[in-house]
């Protein structure tokens, strides 16, 4: 059986979610913590043995680029965008995004790691 195709990316930059509806009507708002921690990129995948990836609670989506009709490149506002998201790999973050999200918070809280960023991005000059 393949796998749907996305017909809509919707990027909710306010809540920082990414809702990707699917031709077989299935449709998910993924945060875009969730897609960065889990990027599939070598820099984090690393072979098989992914790296812990911490501080992006406040991680948000600049931008989107397609690639061809079967993933998105995203970039992510902290410089993040080396990975490729297959159709296939964000209709499985989407139907499986509370127990991805469950492992990495197990993962985190086992290696003493964090999601708050290490800067506060809502500082206040006067």
């Amino acid at each position: 059986m393949s796998s749907p195709n996305v017909t809509n990316l919707k990027l909710k930059r306010k809540s920082k979610l990414l809702e990707v509806t699917f031709d077989n009507g299935d449709v998910f708002n993924i945060t875009c913590e969730m897609l960065r921690v889990n990027s599939p990129s070598a820099e984090v995948q690393r072979h098989g043995n992914p790296i812990l990836v911490t501080h992006k609670k406040a991680v948000n989506i600049k931008a989107i680029e397609p690639v061809g009709n079967y993933a998105v490149k995203i970039i992510f506002d902290d410089g993040h965008d080396t990975g490729l998201f297959s159709w296939k790999l964000l209709h499985e973050f989407g139907a499986h995004q509370v127990e991805i999200w469950e492992r990495y918070l197990a993962r985190l809280r086992a290696e003493k790691g964090s999601r708050e960023p290490l800067i506060d991005m809502n500082i206040k000059y006067s």
